[in-house]
C-alpha cells in the first residue's frame, strides 16, 4: 500500500477556504462570539470580505488567515477533549477564569493578537497534558 502526499499547490484552495470558514463560523456561533470578535480573530479583514466568507463565498485565504482558523480549531478541539459535554466545552471560553485574572478567556483570545491566540492554545494543551 502506498500513500500519496499532496503538495501545497495541489490542493483546491477554494474548497480549503470554504471548509475552513464554515468551521470557523460554526465555532463562533457555538461560543456566542459577536461580529467584532470574529473579525479580530481573522486579522480584521474588510467587512465586505468577512461577510462574503460568512455567506460561504470564500475562495482563497492567506497563510495568516489559515493559521488563525487553525488556532481556533485547535482551541475548540482542546476544549471538547477537556470537557465531558459539548455544552461545557462551548461555555468555558465565556466563564471567568483565575488563569486570566478572573476574566473569561474570550477577552484575551478575541483581541486578534496571534500571540494571545496561541497562548490560549498552548495553555489548553498544557492543561490536557
Amino acid at each position: 500500500m502506498t500513500t500519496t502526499v499532496k503538495k501545497l499547490d495541489q490542493f483546491d484552495h477554494a474548497q480549503v477556504a470554504k471548509t475552513s470558514m464554515k468551521a470557523f463560523f460554526n465555532i463562533c456561533d457555538k461560543w456566542d462570539l459577536n461580529t467584532e470578535e470574529a473579525l479580530r480573530l481573522m486579522g480584521e479583514p474588510s467587512r465586505g470580505t468577512f461577510f462574503k466568507w460568512k455567506r460561504g463565498d470564500a475562495t482563497k485565504l492567506t497563510q495568516d488567515q489559515l493559521t488563525r482558523v487553525s488556532i481556533v480549531l485547535g482551541v475548540y478541539k482542546a476544549l471538547r477533549l477537556l470537557f465531558p459535554t459539548a455544552e461545557q466545552a462551548h461555555a468555558w471560553i465565556n466563564k471567568a477564569n483565575t488563569h486570566f485574572n478572573g476574566k473569561p478567556a474570550r477577552e484575551q483570545f478575541c483581541t486578534g493578537n496571534m500571540i494571545s491566540m496561541l497562548d490560549l492554545r498552548r495553555y489548553l494543551d498544557a492543561v490536557r497534558g
